[in-house]
């Protein structure tokens, strides 16, 4: 039983300790995301799913909850937001190619429809980011339609 009470002391030690390091936070003061939304102009339904269910994984700026505070949750949500990023920034878009472009609206669109997108995890604590059929359906056929700007830039001349 002592064995177990040193171990018990040993681990809350290293919880206390561990709120005192905190990776960084993924913050813009910049209205980074406005290139994307200029380019692609989507509708304003549209719009509002981006911001609500993308932006805070997908751009340089992520609105934090509050048990963002708490680690190990605050590593947690770095790495995912750190990968979401590395996947798709959309605060990056002008950077990107016309290609790439076409691409990664093309993911959005079958993330989207396969419901892998927004994360479960996410959904859990953020209720306004669970998208409806219509909602998945408006995203998908405004992504296509997108689409179909860059795919155009492609044809020869």
């Amino acid at each position: 039983m002592k064995i177990l009470k040193k171990i018990l002391i040993g681990l809350l030690v290293v919880f206390i300790a561990i709120q005192f390091y905190r990776p960084e936070k993924n913050v813009s003061n910049e209205n980074d995301t406005a290139a994307f939304m200029q380019e692609t102009n989507p509708p304003e339904e549209v719009r509002t799913i981006l911001k609500t269910t993308c932006f805070d994984c997908h751009s340089n700026n992520t609105v934090y909850p509050w048990y963002n505070n708490i680690a190990p949750i605050s590593f947690w949500l770095a790495d995912h937001i750190e990968e979401g990023k590395s996947e798709l920034n959309f605060s990056e878009w002008a950077t990107y190619s016309d290609k790439k472009k076409d691409h990664k609206l093309e993911e959005l669109y079958e993330e989207t429809e396969k419901r892998a997108m927004p994360l479960k995890e996410y959904t859990w604590t953020h209720e306004e980011a669970r998208l409806t059929q219509a909602q998945i359906d408006a995203v998908v056929k405004w992504a296509k339609d997108t689409r179909s700007l860059y795919e155009l830039g492609n044809q020869p001349k």
